[in-house]
């Protein structure tokens, strides 16, 4: 009975100070072009475990990275990404907010990718793929993915997330997934609010969670005669991990991960994985 309780103590201390994966956010947003090759193979140079790429749909039906719902926010385009082909994409410029920043050469002139170009271009990375096309139907972009993921035998590899459930619901059942956001959110400001643990809406093999460290939202309390609102922050604590991982073969990914602090609460609560702007900063914390 020692031995095993030995075991156990030991397997415990091993999981607990075990380095959380670093997750370059949009392939490293705050050392290069987001959600481009460069940037990418950027963070893959600074050690970066995961890489985190926000895709949508071009007018051809194409899958390719870009994150705003307009193009002149990063590029030297307008309108949606929706207006123009996958070829006509390719010929953008997405570093154009990075030309005074003194940029190496090889990071500026940044075209918007195609999706089977990035995972052909790093068979071996895993991807985490956020859907973030705003006018996109959600079981087209499910085919399309799904297309691009067989032809690149990426499923192994990737899991896909998004912050509109619509997406979530969509994909194809072959695709691997994140639990939906809007699920993680409820139930951790359930266990922040109330203290009660509630179980998985369905039954996965296992269940990967994303959702911010520290996430500010609005508590609204009903009255009878109107409502108050009311700041707040949902917080991951031991409370709130304990429950997700009694709950079933729970993965934690925390977003928002950019400074060493934060970096030193995920690994002691036992994160898989945090997700940053920097791997150029975060490849010290883990030593």
């Amino acid at each position: 009975m020692k031995k095993i309780l030995s075991i156990s103590l030991l397997f415990l201390a091993s999981a607990a100070s075990a380095s959380p994966a670093i997750v370059a956010h949009r392939g490293g947003t705050a050392d290069a072009p987001e959600n481009t090759l460069p940037a990418i193979k950027l963070a893959l140079e600074n050690k970066a475990d995961i890489v985190w790429i926000t895709v949508q749909l071009s007018r051809d039906g194409v899958p390719v990275l870009y994150r705003p719902a307009d193009l002149k926010a990063l590029t030297n385009l307008q309108g949606k990404v929706s207006q123009y082909t996958a070829e006509e994409l390719a010929k953008a410029d997405a570093s154009v907010k990075w030309k005074d920043k003194g940029l190496p050469e090889n990071l500026l002139n940044s075209p918007i990718p195609r999706l089977k170009s990035v995972l052909s271009s790093w068979p071996n990375t895993r991807f985490f793929i956020d859907i973030k096309s705003p006018d996109a139907d959600p079981a087209t972009m499910g085919s399309k993915l799904l297309n691009v993921l067989k032809e690149t035998n990426s499923l192994n590899r990737v899991r896909v997330y998004s912050t509109e459930d619509r997406y979530m619901e969509a994909l194809p059942v072959e695709i691997p997934r994140f639990v939906t956001r809007s699920e993680t959110r409820t139930r951790l400001a359930t266990i922040s609010l109330s203290h009660e643990c509630l179980p998985p809406s369905q039954k996965m093999d296992d269940y990967w969670y994303g959702l911010e460290l520290n996430r500010k939202v609005e508590v609204v309390e009903k009255f009878t005669l109107g409502e108050g609102v009311s700041p707040a922050t949902l917080t991951w604590d031991k409370e709130a991990v304990d429950c997700f991982r009694s709950q079933g073969n729970a993965h934690l990914i925390f977003i928002g991960v950019n400074s060493e602090e934060d970096y030193q609460k995920a690994k002691t609560l036992g994160a898989e994985g945090v997700l940053v702007d920097s791997p150029a900063k975060a490849k010290s914390w883990a030593k």
